[in-house]
């Protein structure tokens, strides 16, 4: 692994940097996540326009950039520094890569490049609150999740015209507002179970009202308001199959690999996040004097201040690593960086809360947006002792059976 960044890299980071300071201050987040879309539109044009964001690590092919997992999290990584709601995770992260995988080459054709021009937006929508079961993050995604059968879930079931859903899903990212529906559905019955993917297309209509008929979608009041989610209803809805009919497909295998990238990418952003508030934390210590003196200069704030830095500092190398090996087809490293950076990153917001004293306990103040992506992160991709427990399972080393290595 080469630890430094290539000229290119570097200019996505500064460029990204730069616009985001622009354009994306604690006010702009406010103002976004107020909106009916959830995000600043416009700011998510230039990012897919102008900078290519959504379509960064996919295929020229198919209307994106070609670079790799890396380019999408050094850019994830200044999202999250600024705290930028967007579709990007949703679309790019999860949404795409999934088309990639198992999408015909008609669909590729048809979706990728409206993706990558930013005119179109994705969401994956599993079960009930099982996303990070369905990625493989916290356990094996070959089980029940999508409704094994009973009653509850998403069933898939086969018309003259193609393929019906009828269920429910929970803690749809950006659902309440994606033109396009990836729907994770259980079919086959008790004889035949499979869980398969089905394409809900224009589930949305232009005009941000109509849509598919059947499609219900309920927005969501969630702890951390900048990353928006929705409840899918689906009754008797059109979908389409992703991909060919063919029972050799490994959607579960196609869904872990997935979450392992997008663990990485997460771990990035989360990693921003953490690195500045505690930049804002430092800058607030320096200002802030008590008994004659700023805070900054009292040995036990340096040592807490020092202690942050190095935690920080060690979940961005474990980031940084689970990207290169992410794109170097490195599997199961994803997770434990996620697990690193989701801690880093509650306990430098929690201590920046506590730093900056009764500001930082104020809706004012923008410390409580950290600490609320971070208990939010957990509630969707972790908890972290759930990644770190499914990691060690994986690599077999509490279990009397030779290490992995």
């Amino acid at each position: 692994m080469d630890a430094t960044f290539t000229a290119e890299q570097e200019e996505i980071r500064r460029t990204l940097r730069e616009l985001l300071l622009k354009r994306c201050g604690p006010e702009e987040v406010r103002t976004a996540v107020q909106s009916e879309a959830g995000y600043d539109s416009a700011l998510w044009e230039t990012l897919a326009q102008q900078l290519g964001l959504p379509g960064l690590a996919f295929p020229e092919a198919y209307g994106g950039v070609g670079c790799s997992a890396t380019e999408l999290a050094l850019a994830s990584e200044e999202l999250g520094r600024s705290l930028a709601p967007s579709p990007l995770l949703a679309t790019a992260v999860l949404g795409a890569p999934l088309l990639l995988a198992l999408g015909s080459e008609d669909q590729r054709a048809a979706l990728l490049p409206r993706i990558a021009s930013g005119e179109l937006t994705a969401a994956l929508a599993v079960p009930g609150a099982s996303l990070t079961t369905a990625l493989g993050l916290t356990g094996d995604n070959r089980g029940d999740w999508a409704g094994g059968g009973r009653a509850g879930g998403v069933q898939a079931r086969r018309t003259d015209g193609g393929w019906r859903l009828y269920g429910q899903a929970d803690q749809v990212l950006d659902g309440h507002s994606a033109g396009l529906l990836l729907v994770a559905a259980h079919t086959g019955g008790f004889a035949r179970s499979r869980t398969l993917l089905f394409l809900v297309r224009d589930s949305l209509g232009r005009d941000g009202s109509g849509g598919s008929a059947g499609v219900t979608r309920v927005r969501l009041t969630s702890l951390d308001e900048t990353r928006s989610q929705a409840r899918i209803q689906l009754r008797d809805v059109e979908a389409e199959l992703l991909g060919e009919e063919d029972e050799s497909s490994d959607v579960a295998g196609a869904l872990a690999s997935v979450g392992d990238s997008a663990a990485a990418v997460l771990a990035a952003e989360a990693v921003g996040a953490a690195d500045r508030v505690l930049e804002r934390t430092v800058e607030y210590v320096k200002q802030r004097e008590q008994f004659g003196r700023a805070i900054g200069s009292f040995q036990a704030v340096k040592h807490r201040l020092a202690d942050l830095y190095v935690q920080v500092q060690a979940a961005r190398s474990a980031a940084y690593y689970a990207a290169w090996a992410t794109g170097a087809g490195e599997e199961r490293v994803g997770g434990l960086a996620l697990a690193q950076a989701l801690e880093a990153l509650r306990i430098t917001s929690s201590e920046a809360v506590q730093l900056h004293g009764g500001i930082g306990f104020t809706w004012e103040h923008e410390a409580h947006l950290y600490f609320k992506r971070a208990a939010g992160d957990e509630l969707l991709f972790g908890p972290v002792h759930r990644l770190r427990e499914h990691a060690a399972d994986a690599a077999r080393l509490f279990g009397g059976g030779e290490v992995a290595v």
